[in-house]
């Protein structure tokens, strides 16, 4: 396989399974699901849906950044919601974190997320 990386960052929670953060293969990254952990203590982020939105994609942000990107070079994003009432808040957060053009993108309907997270989102970057 070409130039496969594992990609981990202090700054991003740690994988609470069996994965990595991410894995860069030549210039794309997969990046693992995120939920709203705060990567210092492990623990939910206090606050509603729009606060674990908020730490959703600063926990993103984290991991693409160290794999030498940013949340801009993230080409397809899936986003999980528990509620998908949610739905205009993630579009809310999603436009103080991302610039046009936007990733593709699918926001997708679950019955629960690890942890009791309300939101989580994964995707692809190229870097």
């Amino acid at each position: 396989m070409p130039n496969k990386a594992i990609i981990h960052s202090d700054k991003a929670p740690k994988a609470i399974g069996t994965y990595s953060q991410a894995v860069k293969v030549s210039n794309t990254v997969y990046l693992s699901g995120q939920i709203p952990l705060i990567p210092e203590t492990m623990e939910m982020v206090d606050g509603d849906f729009r606060a674990q939105a908020e730490q959703v994609f600063k926990n993103l942000s984290a991991v693409c950044e160290a794999a030498d990107g940013s949340l801009q070079s993230i080409v397809k994003l899936n986003i999980y919601l528990t509620d998908l009432s949610n739905f205009p808040v993630v579009n809310e957060v999603m436009s103080q974190f991302f610039q046009q053009p936007y990733p593709a993108r699918a926001a997708i309907g679950v019955k629960e997320l690890p942890k009791g997270a309300q939101v989580e989102a994964d995707g692809i970057a190229v870097i």
